[in-house]
């Protein structure tokens, strides 16, 4: 229960430090989201960013076969598919993200 403390108008207004009769009690707050570098691990950002990188694996080892027609054609593709990809899942990434 707890204790009532009275005061007069003077001792409200002409105390120079007056201290709270209870003491504040500590809380613990936790925050995932925007201090956590496993904010970034979304699924859709990482599927794109897999499907990429599949993708330019896929260029190297028909590069190693020999097969350079296709290669240049793969190339021709990612040039525009690249940057495309990136504004893509950054827009997606601040658009989704809790500040």
């Amino acid at each position: 229960m707890r204790k009532t403390h009275y005061s007069t108008f003077r001792e409200l207004f002409h105390k120079p430090s007056f201290k709270p009769s209870t003491n504040p009690r500590p809380f613990k707050a936790y925050s995932f989201v925007p201090f956590s570098p496993l904010a970034m691990l979304d699924p859709t950002i990482l599927t794109i960013g897999g499907i990429v990188l599949g993708i330019a694996i896929i260029e190297r080892i028909l590069e190693r076969w020999g097969v350079i027609d296709l290669v240049d054609q793969f190339a021709k593709v990612m040039r525009f598919i690249l940057p495309v990809t990136f504004y893509s899942a950054l827009i997606y990434f601040f658009a989704t993200f809790m500040f």
